[in-house]
């Protein structure tokens, strides 16, 4: 009988690597575009380009770590195709190849697995976290909470002689003086590039690192994930639990999140789940990453960043809405009438388009047909795997061809996450976790040749106000 069952479970993890493969092959047919040169070249500094407000379209930095073509619809990382990965590879062995520029050797993959494990056992920082309301905090600023509750614990990055060691580096701001002081600067911007990195003082905590080295990296990999575990656990009224030696990252934060082992499937869909979050071009989180992290701050810090940017409704979240939306139709056969009013009523429709996707997003691409694996045998979820796929039929008939309106990533995230029994409040905790691996990887790159983010404003305000004493002044700005 157990053999049986083992011979099912390979069937179903097969089913899930071929359904990948399936997905990629559908990507692949409807999308033909090779790609865009001038985002896969050489940069030659300066780059002149067209930027849009919030900075859309500006050329910020150069990286091998990973490629948005929202036009084809595929997303690469360090080379490798998003498909092949997950139908392939490991949350862990992606971020290893994230994190390192290149897979693993077998050995080197093991070492690492257990170092991730290792590294989830985090008691000093759970201990710290236990003594906040985080029962009363939204989880993404508990997580954040968590984040900075780690640093105090792992660096020495806080410790006065190492202060004044730092601030002997070089102002960032003083060599962009040439480009902002036309004509008395240079011809043209002279662009000198530094790095940090703080000796261990003699006064640090056994144990405590610098916040560059990439062991910090993997404090954070395994901990970010710990710690979401744990915020879990403490709103449930429950104690964290450690991890277990024979299951992966994923099945691992799966148990330390709701305290049940998970079921083989669920395990390689949660794996599959952290591969597709774990780096998306430069997105606000990243970007805010890495703009603390150049002011050669701490890769703590740069982390907690991306958790605060990630905690905005505009960035992470969507999949809840998505879930909120599908329980509001009621059922696949109400879905017409209730997109006929959204249409109507103008209301845009959770987890469809992108910012820059112009083609079926990959990522939706795999989770789709996963959920539905899920929801097989799981009477509750049914309904709602129905309800998102019928409104999906609508949406793209209507907006599909002429908007490029396709599902985002959100779309079908949530129904995983709802059928492995994950409360919804916990949904952007768990983008959080697998993002944490693109965050250092991009984080490390940029400071081997690090330059402060300094863009500029375009004032548009008044010039030449006369200054009035408080007693000649009236409301509303006019003068007496």
């Amino acid at each position: 009988m157990k053999q049986n069952k083992s011979q099912s479970e390979a069937k179903q993890l097969d089913r899930v690597r071929d359904v990948i493969l399936q997905a990629k092959e559908k990507a692949y047919q409807e999308t033909d575009t090779e790609p865009e040169p001038e985002l896969t070249s050489k940069v030659e500094w300066p780059v002149h380009c067209t930027v849009g407000p919030g900075l859309e379209g500006a050329i910020a930095a150069e990286t091998k770590i990973g490629y948005v073509n929202g036009t084809k619809g595929t997303l690469i990382y360090r080379g490798y195709d998003l498909f092949d990965l997950c139908a392939y590879s490991t949350f862990e062995e992606t971020s290893y190849l994230l994190l390192h520029g290149r897979l693993p050797t077998g050995t080197e993959l093991a070492r690492f697995q257990n170092l991730l494990r290792r590294k989830m056992v985090i008691p000093r920082t759970q201990r710290l976290l236990f003594s906040f309301p985080v029962e009363e905090m939204a989880p993404m600023a508990a997580l954040r909470l968590g984040v900075n509750l780690m640093r105090q614990k792992q660096t020495f990055r806080d410790k006065d002689p190492l202060l004044e060691e730092i601030s002997s580096s070089i102002a960032a701001d003083e060599d962009s003086i040439p480009m902002e002081t036309p004509p008395t600067g240079e011809e043209r911007p002279i662009f000198e590039f530094t790095g940090h990195t703080a000796d261990k003082p003699s006064t640090a905590s056994p144990g405590t690192l610098s916040s560059e080295e990439i062991e910090s990296c993997y404090n954070l990999l395994g901990g970010v994930a710990s710690v979401a575990g744990t915020i879990g656990r403490i709103r449930e009224g429950r104690l964290p639990v450690e991890p277990l030696p024979d299951l992966s990252f994923a099945g691992n934060y799966l148990y330390m999140l709701t305290g049940r082992r998970p079921t083989p499937l669920e395990e390689r869909i949660m794996d599959v789940s952290l591969i597709l979050h774990a780096d998306h071009g430069m997105n606000a989180s990243t970007f805010a990453a890495m703009v603390v992290a150049s002011t050669l701050s701490d890769i703590y810090f740069a982390i907690g960043s991306g958790v605060a940017a990630l905690s905005g409704p505009l960035h992470g979240g969507a999949n809840v809405e998505v879930v909120q939306v599908l329980e509001e139709i009621g059922g696949p056969e109400n879905v017409s009438e209730w997109y006929q009013k959204a249409r109507e009523q103008k209301r845009k429709v959770p987890g469809f388009g992108h910012r820059v996707y112009k083609a079926y997003d990959p990522r939706a691409r795999i989770l789709g047909p996963l959920a539905g694996m899920l929801a097989e045998n799981n009477e509750e979820i049914q309904p709602i795997y129905a309800t998102a796929k019928k409104l999906e039929e609508e949406v793209v008939s209507v907006l599909g061809s002429t908007k490029k309106v396709f599902p985002n990533v959100d779309f079908y995230s949530g129904i995983v996450y709802r059928s492995m029994g994950i409360p919804e409040h916990l949904y952007t905790t768990i983008f959080a976790v697998s993002r944490v691996a693109g965050w250092c990887a991009r984080v490390l790159e940029y400071l081997d040749h690090n330059r402060i983010f300094r863009p500029r404003a375009i004032y548009t305000g008044t010039l030449h106000e006369e200054y009035l004493p408080v007693d000649q002044r009236s409301p509303g700005g006019q003068t007496e």
